[in-house]
């Protein structure tokens, strides 16, 4: 992700709040009638792009399309998997939402009329906008791996989507045996949350190390670095040696198919079989941005990086996962952080007025174990048309520091969980 360095957790607020309160100028009153605004997709982004939009002004005419009642939010998933957690703890609903003056739909958007700003849902009627907004997520990738399709994914795992899938994989684990072999096949870059393959394999390994100790957990990668690689090595070193072995892209680690029949993964450099295997598909944006066509080639979404405006289709605004934020990756603060500054954005625009550069934020945190977290943060801003590292802000977890440290970092995780839940959700 392209930070190494370290700052304080000081220095870091206090460059994150300099840019939430330039993000928070009160704007005045639109002279015209209510604009309205669409915004699809009730994830960490769009559900925060909603909120961000009434609060900035209460007569804009916001409507949440969201096809699901309960939202399962994928940051502290792995906990879910591992055992750690419930996955009720995992879910919210929208009800605070549509009580803040959001209109809230429960359908699926299936389409989109660029030219007619409409957006079409599942029952046949369309919502007009002035200003749409997508916030879908991702899809999977059920093209590219050989023999891993949504049959496939049944037998062998995603959980990339929290949900079903989470609770799939944590059944299996519960039902191997002791001495089993685990193999968690992780993507080439980009994806939705880039720690998350080695988080999930540290808490596999707690999992494993606490329940079935004879067994093996083996990464498979497309990669040859990762988010936050040493300090997940160290990890692995210190906490469950001789359980987590991590294969390379250029050691032979990428997956280019599946044997979902056998629960085999195909490499160029031989074969795995496991008694568990999770496989986590490359991506895209979800689809509804491909129907809207603002996807380029790649399968993501190209935007404009001060108003997150589609650079294909105008009036449309992407962000969260499904956007190419240059250097910010793609999280839930991510989401929560681009929401805010698109929802300024649009009411600017709306209101005839050039919105300012911003400056946005991102903090990722992961658990090794319940008790052990580690850290990477990052600040961006507009440059040659995309978001870059801001130099000198952001850093990672020091490597060598004593375990009180690694559990103040777990604290701070779930203290981050439930406040953004509670600011999103609450």
């Amino acid at each position: 992700m392209g930070i190494s360095h370290r700052i304080s957790r000081r220095d870091f607020c206090r460059v994150g709040a300099a840019a939430a309160a330039t993000a928070a100028l009160p704007l005045p009153a639109f002279a015209q009638a209510a604009a309205r605004v669409v915004v699809i997709g009730g994830g960490f982004g769009g559900a925060s792009c909603a909120r961000a939009l009434k609060q900035i002004d209460p007569k804009l005419q916001v409507t949440l399309v969201e096809q699901s009642r309960t939202f399962t939010a994928c940051p502290f998933s792995n906990n879910v998997v591992a055992g750690l957690r419930s996955i009720e703890q995992q879910q919210f609903g929208y009800d605070k939402i549509a009580a803040s003056g959001v209109t809230v739909v429960v359908q699926a958007a299936t389409a989109v009329d660029a030219t007619a700003r409409t957006v079409g849902l599942a029952d046949g009627t369309s919502l007009p906008y002035d200003r749409l907004v997508l916030s879908p997520g991702i899809d999977l990738r059920f093209d590219v791996l050989q023999g891993y399709d949504e049959a496939a994914a049944a037998k062998m795992p995603h959980a990339w989507k929290a949900g079903e899938q989470t609770l799939l994989l944590r059944k299996q684990l519960e039902a191997m045996d002791d001495g089993g072999l685990v193999v968690v096949a992780a993507p080439a870059n980009p994806y939705r949350c880039p720690p998350g393959p080695y988080e999930r394999a540290c808490l596999i390994a707690y999992y494993l190390k606490t329940k079935k100790p004879r067994s093996k957990l083996l990464i498979l990668d497309a990669k040859d670095t990762f988010s936050k690689q040493r300090l997940f090595q160290n990890a692995w070193k210190e906490l469950y040696p001789g359980m987590v072995e991590w294969v390379s892209l250029s050691q032979g680690g990428k997956v280019n198919g599946v044997d979902a029949a056998t629960n085999t993964l195909i490499t160029d450099f031989g074969n795995h079989t496991a008694q568990v295997a999770n496989v986590i598909p490359p991506q895209r944006a979800g689809r509804i941005a491909m129907i809207a066509g603002a996807t380029d080639k790649t399968g993501w979404c190209a935007i404009d990086p001060v108003t997150f405006e589609s650079k294909s289709a105008p009036n449309i605004h992407v962000i969260g996962d499904a956007c190419l934020a240059g250097s910010m990756p793609k999280s839930a603060f991510t989401a929560n952080s681009q929401a805010k500054v698109c929802a300024h954005a649009i009411a600017a625009l709306l209101s005839g007025r050039s919105p300012a550069a911003p400056k946005l934020i991102n903090t990722c945190y992961s658990l090794a174990a319940p008790d052990y977290g580690i850290s990477i943060a990052g600040v961006y801003q507009p440059k040659n048309g995309l978001l870059a590292d801001v130099e000198g802000a952001g850093g990672v977890s020091p490597l060598d520091v004593p375990r009180d440290f690694r559990a103040r970092e777990a604290h701070y995780a779930q203290t981050w969980f439930a406040t953004i839940t509670a600011e999103v959700f609450g």
